[in-house]
């Protein structure tokens, strides 16, 4: 039977490839972590959110990064969107070690204080996430940091007349197996497909 299947799947237009981690596109975040003088930036594809209300995030971390011992020493970190003019230090500060590296300084971003934690916000970022850790689940190359949003901190600059932020003009970057890519244009909103089309008034007399 399952000489059968494999058969049948390899027939089709797709083949059984392999398994693994192939959920992309998904966000390039710089999570930031620790306090005002001894802080880190690391490099995060693996984070999301979980639930709505309360807003739940998580990020997940190899033990053996150095940003896992401060994470789980403060219970907090902040999730920094990035942009294209960030792709350079998205890189950077996902291959090097804040072991050896003030990445803040080396990368020239600027620490900017938190309303909620002491993990500093990364001024250049449009969007920081500030999260305190409600849950901790191993398992197995990764420690995933489920955290609870407390502050959503958006720079001024992207919000409209109207006070309604556009993350249209962040020029936010992703993540899809082993690059970054640039966000394109807008292809719809939510729910577009079943919105009923506005009657426009007639003004032939």
């Amino acid at each position: 039977m399952q000489k059968q299947d494999n058969e049948f799947l390899e027939d089709k237009e797709k083949k059984v490839w392999k398994s693994g981690t192939f959920v992309y596109p998904i966000p390039a975040a710089l999570v930031s972590s620790g306090d005002m003088n001894n802080s880190n930036i690391m490099t995060v594809a693996w984070t999301g959110i979980l639930n709505t209300n309360p807003a739940i995030v998580y990020v997940s971390v190899r033990p053996e990064r150095y940003s896992y011992n401060l994470i789980k020493k403060n219970k907090e970190f902040v999730i920094n969107l990035t942009t294209k003019d960030l792709v350079r230090a998205v890189d950077w500060c996902g291959v090097k070690s804040g072991r050896d590296f003030d990445k803040f300084k080396e990368m020239k971003l600027t620490k900017q204080k938190g309303k909620f934690v002491k993990a500093p916000l990364v001024k250049e970022s449009p969007v920081s996430i500030e999260c305190k850790v409600i849950e901790e689940k191993q398992y197995g190359s990764h420690v995933t940091f489920i955290g609870e949003v407390l502050s959503i901190d958006a720079s001024t600059k992207y919000f409209d007349k109207n006070g309604a932020f556009d993350i249209s003009k962040c020029d936010l970057i992703c993540y899809a197996n082993g690059h970054y890519f640039a966000l394109g244009k807008i292809l719809g909103k939510f729910g577009f497909s079943v919105q009923k089309k506005k009657k426009t008034k007639n003004t032939k007399k």
